[in-house]
């Protein structure tokens, strides 16, 4: 678990939020496929087994952040329209998603092993 200079850890389970959460669930979406904003939002829910998802309040500014450091790169579908905004990862945007996915991956297996000593002690499952 990470622990700064003696400091108590006032966020739990760890210092994962959910923005760097979703982003990071973002850009491996992107390695995968293209997608566009709600795409992504409920392909996130489905992959959580539609116990939560992120609403398009957090999606759309995080698209914009990613887009305007250059790690993905969005266009439309039907130009004219402007309705349909699809996305992709560009080479620097999978630089990046390596380095975060190695980054965040302790703090996963942190959160993991508390829910599981959780689920363990206080509601006697295996």
């Amino acid at each position: 678990m990470n622990v700064y200079k003696g400091e108590r850890q006032r966020q739990f389970p760890t210092t994962i939020g959910t923005t760097t959460f979703v982003k990071l669930y973002i850009l491996h979406l992107l390695t995968e496929k293209h997608y566009y904003g709600n795409e992504l939002k409920d392909e996130i829910s489905k992959r959580v087994d539609y116990k939560w998802s992120p609403s398009p309040g957090m999606i759309y500014p995080l698209l914009r952040e990613l887009e305007s450091s250059s790690y993905i790169e969005g266009w439309w579908e039907e130009p004219t329209k402007r309705s349909i905004r699809r996305y992709k990862i560009t080479d620097s945007g999978i630089k990046y998603y390596n380095n975060i996915v190695l980054k965040h991956k302790s703090s996963f297996n942190d959160s993991l092993t508390i829910i599981k000593n959780v689920l363990k002690d206080i509601y006697g499952e295996k």
